[in-house]
């Protein structure tokens, strides 16, 4: 079965630390996905080439130019990474205003994956304090472990390089668990049953 996955990244430059850890959290997804079975068809989103269409859409209340199709790709999601940079201890302000422009109730049960980058291991706290409680209020699953990588984890030498594979690895593998245990549940029969009088009728034939 193939398993859609939807990468978005807010990074503001070109190339950009938070690109570059999305591109290896959904490789490692892929990975984990692969492990279980599963094919993944995978879009990556950058926000900052849509940033004018989600400036308008919360202006507007109207999704217009390519930031549709990146909506409905959100809402057809077995699965959600989500990687921003750190600004003033917290997500930026481009990352935000996206999900904001998400419609409510998209998100509800849908696994994410939440990742940030920083200059400081201090900003870490990033995850806990502003994106878990975020993705926690539309009622999505955030996976147990999310992924902090400051500047000194990409040359840091091979400790540093190997705990942020770990964790990428893990996060992953609980990202794909998840998605993979998403599937719609199946109809339940008694939902609709069938009119008392259309069965006492159905006795006499």
């Amino acid at each position: 079965m193939t398993r859609k996955l939807v990468t978005v990244t807010a990074g503001l430059s070109n190339p950009s630390s938070t690109r570059l850890l999305a591109d290896r959290l959904t490789g490692a997804a892929e990975e984990a996905l692969a492990d279980r079975g599963e094919k993944a068809e995978v879009r990556t989103v950058e926000l900052r080439e849509v940033a004018h269409d989600i400036m308008n859409a919360m202006t507007t209340r109207v999704p217009t130019g390519d930031l549709p199709g990146v909506l409905d790709d959100i809402a057809e999601a077995d699965g959600v990474i989500a990687v921003t940079p750190v600004f003033n201890a917290s997500y930026s302000g481009l990352f935000k205003s996206f999900f904001d422009v998400v419609e409510p109730g998209v998100l509800d049960g849908k696994p994410v994956l939440a990742a940030a980058t920083g200059g400081s291991p201090r900003h870490s706290l990033v995850l806990e304090h502003a994106l878990r409680p975020m993705f926690s209020y539309t009622r999505s699953v955030v996976v147990p472990t999310g992924v902090y990588a400051a500047s000194e984890d990409w040359g840091a030498g091979e400790s540093g390089g190997r705990e942020l594979a770990e964790r990428i690895t893990r996060a992953a593998r609980q990202l794909a668990m998840l998605a993979t245990e998403n599937a719609p549940a199946a109809a339940d029969p008694y939902e609709e049953p069938t009119p008392f009088t259309d069965l006492m009728s159905g006795l006499g034939r």
